[in-house]
This record gives C-alpha cells, structure tokens and sequence, in this order.
C-alpha cells in the first residue's frame, strides 16, 4: 500500500474514531446494570478474542517481540483498558454522555504538550490557534451559549473519574507512538487487549466480592459486553491506532473535539434530545480548529 493510500485512509479513519468512541459513552450510560470493572473487562476480553483469529499467525511469527514488550503492553492495557475504561464506567452512573464527550476532548491538550516534551513535535501558531478554537467550541456547547454558565460549573466526583481518564488518554495516546513496537496496530490492539484484561480481572473479582457481580444470566450483560468491544473496542481503537502510526498521536488525538458533536447526534437519535443552537455554534468553532489544528508544520 502506498504511502498516500495509507494517510487517506488514515484521514478517513480520522473522522470516523470519534463517532466510534462515542458509542462507548453512550453506552457507559445505559449498561449501569453492569458493574464497571465487569464491563471493561468483558469488553477488552471479547475485543481480544475478537482479533484473535485474524491475527494469531503475526503473534506467533512475532512471539519474541511479545517477550520484549511486555512491559509496554501491560502498562498500555492499565492505561487505555482499565482506567480508560473502568474509571469512565464508574463515572458514567452521574455523568450525562455528553460531560464524559467534553470531558474527553481537553486530552489533545496534554497530548499535544507531551507530544512535544517526548516526540519534540512543533507547536506552530496555527496549531495552539486550532486548540484555542476546539475549546471554545466546546465550552459553547458546555455552557449552552452563555458565559454565565460557564463560569458557574460545578464538576461532581464523576467528572473526576473522567477527567482522571481522559489524562491518561492522553498519555496512552503518546506512549502508543513513542514506544516503538515490532507488531502492527490490529495485532498490538489484540496484546494489549489481552493485557488489560490481566490487569482488570483482581479489580473485577474484588468489584464481585465485595461490591456487586455481573448478572450473566441477563442478556443484557452480554449484549454490552459485545456491543462494546465491536464498535468502540476494535473499530475505534483499531482506527486510532491507525491514525497514530500514520498522522502522528497530536494530529490524532485532536480528533477528539468531535467527540462531543457525535454523542450530541446519536443522543438525538436515540435518546431522541433535539440539538439546539449552540450545537451548532460548537461546530462552527470546532470544524476550523479541527483543520487548523491538524495541519502538519511546514517542512514536516
């Protein structure tokens, strides 16, 4: 595949991650029947099953880069599995779909600053001008169109559960690029995917000792499980990764701003909430940021 064919794809994919991701928000709503350790769990453990059988040749064929990269994979499966996953489903039983969207898309802040600490990617004008805009747009969409809002927010401990979260994305975003791995995406997805679920399952059996356990006989459970691990667990981290090996992890996580459009979308759709005029005062300020945002430097 030529090196243009694989950034339009990846440009395309660009697009799509948010909208995939957004599912999972959605969904980290509607299955608080299911405890959330349970559900990360079950999630990246059908997610690794999932790819198993497409890629098990490249595992074998690629066993001693598995052996050298353990320790990459168990702290990407911490990041991006258990607090990215479990944390966001703890704070989703007091947090509407659309706070953890907005939530989420300040992480391109900190990717973008580790990304320059670590992977010395410029920072041009145009850039920090793109951030400035996706915030703005964000905050319009968050304070509904008036300042006054705004400035009377109040987070509660589940913004806090997200926004501990979404700093870690950040963090998995940039350690996906900076270490370097022997494996393509879909079959690291699939390691990784294995390897968060190593790290949920004591945080799972103590949720099911001490707390509550996962109903397994409710098809509910296991509808979750598979809705979550189909869309926003191989499609969105699979794109994502993608666009992280082809567009760099601060072009990428960017993308994140229209993380909150989506949810507002397909909360109308199936919560059947009506978007309102300051939807579209968010897009307008997003749109642009996004574009000035993700341009690459010039001579990069």
């Amino acid at each position: 595949m030529s090196f243009f064919t694989r950034r339009r794809i990846a440009w395309t994919l660009l697009l799509l991650t948010p909208a995939m991701f957004s599912v999972n928000m959605l969904g980290a709503r509607y299955a608080t029947f299911v405890p959330p350790n349970a559900l990360a769990l079950g999630r990246w453990f059908f997610v690794a099953l999932l790819l198993l059988p497409f890629v098990w040749p490249r595992l074998v064929r690629h066993r001693h880069a598995l052996v050298r990269e353990w320790p990459d994979l168990l702290l990407l499966g911490a990041l991006g599995m258990w607090i990215c996953g479990a944390w966001v489903y703890i704070g989703a039983r007091s947090v509407p779909a659309l706070n953890i969207g907005l939530i989420y898309a300040a992480s391109p802040i900190l990717v973008v600053a580790l990304g320059r600490l670590l992977y010395r990617e410029r920072l041009t004008p145009g850039r920090i001008a793109g951030i400035v805009l996706c915030l703005a747009g964000v905050a319009a969409v968050f304070a509904k169109g008036r300042i006054e809002n705004l400035l009377s927010v109040r987070f509660t401990e589940g913004d806090l559960w997200i926004a501990a979260a979404s700093a870690c994305w950040g963090l998995y975003s940039v350690l996906l690029k900076a270490r370097p791995s022997a494996l393509d995406p879909l079959t690291r997805l699939c390691a990784i995917s294995f390897a968060g679920a190593i790290v949920l399952l004591p945080f799972t059996i103590g949720e099911a000792l001490f707390w509550q356990a996962p109903d397994l006989a409710d098809w509910r459970t296991w509808a979750a499980f598979l809705v979550l691990a189909i869309i926003p667990g191989v499609g969105a981290y699979g794109a994502f990764g993608y666009c992280v090996r082809e567009l760099g992890p601060s072009v990428t996580s960017v993308s994140m701003y229209l993380g909150p459009l989506y949810v507002g979308v397909l909360a109308w759709l199936t919560l059947g909430e009506t978007p309102q005029w300051y939807h579209l005062m968010g897009t307008m300020l997003v749109l642009p940021g996004l574009f000035l945002a993700t341009r690459p430097a010039k001579g990069a």
